[in-house]
């Protein structure tokens, strides 16, 4: 059961897609958390779901001794097992995140193989975040250090170029890739414009589609809409939501995703007097923001539930 492409379903839809992102669960849980996300959104017809992936994170043990022995874990493991269960449980489209942290060029050309056999088409490729307690990112040995890096792997796939040089009757693969943007820039870029100049290295190495990281004032988008466009990124760019839930997202979202809240937005959440109506905040929020970014014509509306899609749902009843 192939699945169509990310910008073939833009290309052909006459209304903004609707799609979502869900977190795997834990290691030692099962589906069960998954379904509890997407059975609510099903009715809305979600163009595509995106499925993280997570780097293995180091933890120390202390032992009898009061030594330290550090253990690498994958506490999220299984992107592409949820991925498959997905399309054939639901017949929904797709979107695994592929990821430079932790994998070597080649398990990356095998997950990829994987995800063709399955007949998945559609990736989101980004580099990935530090793992816990690291300030930098360190590829692996003989990994790829960007997303640009990753990019230009899967473009020579799609091509037929395997790492192998020698492979015979060696198949094309067809992924559409999508990358991430930054309407306020990449934690790392000196500048909107430096984020920009490597914004549009992955395009040009192959990347099909943009969905942006999430932002709280659409004036944002639009500038960087605006912006990519002057720069020749002329590729579909898909705007990434979040609704604020509890009161802590104030400080925690700004500080781990380095976005920018409207002093108009923390001004009703601090006037809240518990979490239950700051996530009515959030979604009253994300409803606004959503109308007037269907107004201006976008392509789709993304949406990160970090595992939760009950405020989704409730956007989703006032807008599509």
């Amino acid at each position: 059961m192939n699945e169509p492409k990310v910008t073939e379903h833009i290309a052909s839809s006459n209304k903004a897609l609707f799609s979502f992102e869900l977190l795997p669960p834990l290691k030692g849980e099962d589906f069960t958390a998954i379904q509890q996300t997407i059975d609510p959104l099903v009715e809305f017809d979600p163009a595509f779901i995106n499925i993280t992936y997570h780097q293995q994170e180091v933890v120390y043990d202390t032992l009898d001794n009061g030594l330290m022995k550090k253990r690498t874990v994958r506490k999220r493991p299984g992107t592409v097992g949820i991925s498959a269960a997905i399309k054939y449980r639901y017949g929904i489209p797709v979107v695994p995140h592929i990821i430079c942290g932790g994998f070597t060029r080649e398990e990356t050309e095998n997950a990829l193989i994987d995800l063709n056999f399955l007949g998945i088409k559609n990736l989101l490729v980004v580099r990935g975040d530090p793992p816990v307690g690291m300030k930098t990112f360190v590829p692996e040995p003989d990994g790829n250090s960007y997303a640009v890096d990753l990019v230009k792997q899967i473009t020579e796939l799609n091509r037929g170029h395997y790492l192998e040089k020698d492979i015979k009757n060696n198949r094309s693969t067809n992924f559409c890739i999508g990358v991430a943007g930054y309407p306020e820039k990449h934690s790392e870029s000196p500048n909107l414009e430096s984020d920009l100049h490597f914004l549009k290295k992955k395009v040009k190495a192959g990347a099909d589609y943009i969905v942006t990281q999430m932002f709280f004032d659409n004036q944002k988008y639009f500038d960087f809409v605006k912006n990519c466009r002057a720069k020749g990124i002329d590729v579909p760019i898909i705007p990434g939501l979040k609704p604020i839930t509890t009161r802590n997202q104030i400080v925690v979202l700004p500080q781990t995703f380095h976005v920018d809240m409207p002093e108009a937005l923390v001004k009703e959440i601090l006037k809240c007097k518990d979490n239950r109506a700051v996530r009515q905040v959030g979604v009253e929020w994300a409803i606004q923001q959503s109308k007037e970014l269907l107004k201006f014509g976008v392509p789709g509306l993304h949406f990160y539930t970090m595992g939760k899609s009950d405020n989704i749902r409730e956007i989703a009843k006032n807008i599509l």
